[in-house]
């Protein structure tokens, strides 16, 4: 399985000098499995220059997963280029909790007088699943969902692949008490031993005590530690802050790691960056 990140900053897009390094594209995650093909978790703006990437290398054909219904984790959806070709078909579910279906979520997205072509005017043949089971197949990889602690809902995916699972989490602030979302020991061992797990930590301490407690975002430091406690082998550090500029970020990722070798852990450490691909 090979992950590539094409977008990870959280609620805006950014752009500018101070955020070459880590990126200014929202949610966006490649999955790519043994067999060459592919999932994509969210639609963010980095959806947009993966479609590109696609299209070039020949795929014809698209899975899709929607954590939620923000709109940081559906901007790029109009503006994906598969999206307008009658030789593409796309495979699109979600459990988007509170809104009426992922169909209907993108459908609002590419509506007058927000955008000039509607959803079921594009070229490709699109299909929506409409239920939300809670382990389904998808381009052979095996999925399985878990209610994430967000306000309004959403859900968080493991896909296993062989011996192989990689667990992606966004926005989630699994020890605060959010409608619906299940306790925190569950959340825990629904991701034990995943060899990456892909989580929110936007935020830094004094950041969340002071304003940020209940919006669904965690503090960095806190998804440390969840992450050495479900013997994750590999975190990555998700939902960058649209004020968290290159340096700030690299200082975030150094604590990480120093926490980390701390708390007597050997699991590698990463902020999420545009470009990072891991293989597992």
């Amino acid at each position: 399985m090979k992950l590539t990140v094409w977008g990870a900053r959280g609620s805006t897009p950014v752009s500018g000098p101070e955020y070459l390094v880590y990126g200014g594209d929202t949610t966006c995650l490649e999955v790519r499995s043994e067999t060459n093909e592919v999932i994509i978790l969210d639609a963010g703006t980095g959806i947009r220059a993966l479609g590109k990437q696609l299209l070039a290398e020949g795929f014809r054909e698209f899975h899709m997963l929607l954590t939620h219904a923000q709109s940081d984790h559906q901007l790029g959806f109009p503006f994906f280029k598969p999206l307008y070709r009658s030789d593409c078909t796309m495979d699109i579910r979600g459990c988007v909790s509170a809104q009426e279906s992922v169909e209907y979520l993108l459908s609002q997205a590419m509506r007058a007088p927000f955008f000039p072509v509607h959803l079921e005017d594009v070229g490709a043949k699109l299909h929506f699943e409409h239920t939300c089971p809670n382990q389904f197949k998808m381009a052979g990889l095996e999925v399985s969902c878990f209610p994430m602690a967000h306000p309004n809902g959403g859900c968080g995916f493991l896909m296993v692949e062989g011996d192989k699972r990689a667990a992606f989490f966004p926005d989630n602030e699994p020890q605060f008490p959010h409608a619906g979302a299940p306790p925190y020991r569950d959340f825990i061992e629904f991701i034990r031993g995943a060899d990456v797990l892909f989580h929110d930590g936007e935020y830094l301490r004094d950041e969340y005590d002071a304003f940020s407690r209940g919006w669904g975002h965690n503090v960095f430091e806190d998804t440390v530690k969840l992450a050495i406690e479900a013997d994750v082998k590999h975190l990555v550090i998700w939902h960058l802050n649209q004020d968290r500029t290159d340096d700030g970020l690299d200082r975030m990722q150094e604590e990480a790691r120093a926490l980390a070798a701390q708390l007597g852990s050997t699991m590698r450490c990463d902020v999420a960056r545009t470009g990072l691909t891991i293989e597992i």
